[in-house]
């Protein structure tokens, strides 16, 4: 059983930082592309950035990029967003996902993802 972990969530000052962790069971992450993504209120859940399983090659979407920063720890199972210079936008729910095809390329959409934890508050104050 998939089991996919996030923590480190919680209210941070805008210009601030805060590490998100995603801990895996059921799954070596070493084999998968694994990805976060974020529902604000009232808004769908976004793509954030992903990091692949082969070459640990990275993608952010545009609003994030030169501030976040993914990574995976593959002795830990365990994915890594730092978030840096944190603006009230980037308040939402943060979740940690898996794509379990094992596809070449990083994935972005949604529907590429097929295993995802239960997310974790970040909010950022102005």
């Amino acid at each position: 059983q998939v089991q996919l972990v996030e923590s480190g969530g919680g209210l941070v000052q805008a210009g601030g930082s805060l590490g998100l962790s995603c801990a895996a069971s059921g799954l070596t992450i070493s084999r998968y592309t694994m990805g976060w993504f974020r529902q604000a209120p009232g808004k769908e859940r976004e793509f954030v950035t992903a990091i692949n399983w082969s070459d640990r090659s990275t993608i952010y979407t545009d609003s994030v990029k030169g501030r976040f920063t993914i990574s995976r720890d593959n002795i830990k199972n365990t994915v890594y967003l730092q978030m840096d210079s944190l603006k009230p936008e980037d308040t939402a729910v943060y979740y940690c996902a898996a794509d379990l095809s094992r596809r070449s390329r990083l994935a972005t959409r949604l529907d590429e993802y097929g295993a995802w934890g239960q997310g974790t508050q970040v909010t950022v104050s102005s």
